[in-house]
């Protein structure tokens, strides 16, 4: 099945849902087996004219493991998984900042947000192939990379748990205010994608709307080798 009717056919009322209430909705089957195995194959070609730079991660205190980001143009699946995935997520992305009392609206076109970034300087494509070994991880942190950045974030799993590697859980830690961090483990399958919050999200209180400080990482690979695109919708200083 083709990618755009992937998307098309994920239940996004259930999305929305799950995002509003977790800032987290996991995307079941977004990409096939063979779209994942192509995209992970692509990290072999290091380097120009597909990857604009490459990250070691032990050297940055990031964790273990590294990845690349993608130059301009973007492969084909990646652009497309961008654009398409932008207009899905652009309306839970106005109305968190309106909760949250923020006066940053996105438009409706990712070719006007991205218009946006490029003005303010913000010129590096930060759609990413990352790939992990035994023994690797990476550190909870927040995909931000300038002024402007766009809320929410989506990664996809290209390799299948448990015969491509083991361990390796993605997991998110949410803040809140003069409380302990919780914690959540996405289970993922081969192709799945988990969309989430890239900073913070909104949270209904007794005393109304608060602010939660969100953080994303993967836990230690056992075993294996692990691939993951991550879809980031603003671009880079």
């Amino acid at each position: 099945m083709p990618w755009p009717t992937r998307v098309a056919a994920i239940d996004w009322a259930q999305a929305v849902d799950d995002l509003h209430t977790q800032g987290h909705a996991v995307l079941p089957q977004l990409l096939d087996a063979a779209q994942c195995a192509a995209l992970a194959a692509l990290y072999r070609r290091a380097g120009p004219p597909l990857f604009r730079s490459r990250v070691v991660m032990q050297r940055h205190g990031f964790g273990l493991g590294e990845y690349q980001y993608f130059s301009y143009p973007l492969p084909d699946v990646v652009a497309g998984l961008r654009d398409a995935l932008y207009p899905q997520l652009q309306p839970i992305a106005n109305h968190w900042n309106t909760a949250m009392g923020l006066a940053v609206r996105y438009p409706a076109r990712h070719a006007d947000f991205i218009a946006r970034c490029h003005a303010a300087g913000q010129l590096r494509p930060t759609p990413l192939l990352l790939q992990y070994g035994p023994g690797d991880y990476n550190c909870l942190h927040q995909d931000l990379y300038g002024e402007h950045v766009f809320p929410l974030q989506v990664a996809v799993l290209l390799s299948e748990p448990g015969r491509d590697f083991t361990g390796g859980e993605f997991v998110l830690t949410e803040q809140r205010p003069r409380m302990q961090s919780r914690a959540e483990v996405v289970p993922l399958r081969q192709g799945d994608a988990v969309a989430f919050a890239v900073h913070h999200r909104p949270v209904q209180g007794t005393r109304g709307t608060y602010r939660v400080n969100m953080r994303h990482g993967v836990s230690r690979v056992r075993s294996g080798q692990r691939h993951t695109v991550g879809i980031i919708f603003h671009d880079a200083e």
